[in-house]
């Protein structure tokens, strides 16, 4: 509280007349990130309303990059964090969607969206220039005859011009997506489904 008066250029006490203690400043911080993500609108097909969540919520996390790790450790939950959540869980609700939708479904889905945003956000390049520049460095130092799938990947892949890192979010996106449907898709029970947690193969 006193490094945010001494930014302010006021007095530390000053503040409690606008905020409880710092635990409220902290809520509030990560409200403000959740009421930047869009949410889906009522009736929308889910895995459009799934996807366009996810792209607005990474978008909203690049702009505060300290906001993944402050979010994940606040015990309470702000009005605005709850309210997504709300809206997020009716968007899987529709007539469309898979049946018994289970609940680890938008946890699957929020954790893939955290941990690639991290990764993004902590990558030592930000740039198709200093992309291509770290895939040469890696050619340097592990050669092709000692790592070919490694050097198959950074030239085939990584060096193509115009790659981006952050356009892979989409395609991990779709994976998950489409698994879920799948796993929810009414089908003949086989032999296949034997031994599959019960909450997956009811739907077998």
């Amino acid at each position: 509280m006193r490094r945010l008066a001494d930014s302010l250029r006021v007095e530390p006490m000053s503040l409690y007349h606008h905020v409880a203690n710092k635990d409220a400043i902290l809520d509030d911080m990560v409200d403000v990130v959740f009421r930047e993500i869009q949410l889906p609108p009522t009736g929308a097909e889910w895995k459009r309303a799934m996807r366009d969540r996810a792209a607005s919520a990474r978008e909203a996390l690049r702009r505060h990059p300290w906001a993944i790790s402050l979010m994940q450790s606040r015990p309470t939950l702000g009005r605005q964090r709850c309210g997504t959540t709300t809206r997020s869980s009716a968007a899987c609700a529709t007539r469309d969607s898979p049946s018994s939708w289970p609940p680890t479904a938008i946890s699957a889905i929020d954790g893939y969206l955290y941990g690639f945003t991290m990764q993004e956000l902590n990558l030592p390049f930000s740039t198709p220039e200093e992309t291509a520049a770290m895939a040469v460095t890696f050619l340097d130092q592990f050669p092709a005859e000692e790592y070919p799938h490694l050097a198959e990947l950074t030239t085939k892949h990584v060096l193509v011009p115009g790659y981006d890192y952050g356009d892979e979010f989409e395609f991990g996106l779709d994976l998950i997506l489409d698994g879920l449907e799948r796993a929810h898709t009414p089908r003949k029970k086989t032999s296949r489904s034997i031994g599959r947690p019960a909450r997956w193969s009811e739907h077998a």
